[in-house]
């Protein structure tokens, strides 16, 4: 099985963006903030963007989203 960094490259890749809501849902990982801070320190070229929106109750929260900042980098870091 993939690690945990591995699977949140390939989610970035396939969908675009993760935010932590997704990664504890969709992954089951409960820490990404520490994944994101390996990767990069990995090389990866991660950014980050502050989002807002509501909660169930109707509250305003917010929380990041990370997307890869370029995917020619990408490529160059798992060739390298």
């Amino acid at each position: 099985m993939a690690n945990q960094c591995q699977l949140i490259i390939d989610y970035i890749k396939n969908f675009g963006s993760i935010t932590t809501a997704e990664a504890m849902t969709d992954l089951g990982i409960y820490r990404l903030a520490s994944r994101i801070c390996d990767l990069k320190a990995a090389g990866y070229p991660i950014k980050s963007k502050m989002k807002t929106a509501k909660n169930r109750y109707g509250d305003t929260v917010h929380f990041k989203e990370y997307r890869l900042d370029n995917e020619e980098e990408i490529r160059g870091v798992q060739n390298g």
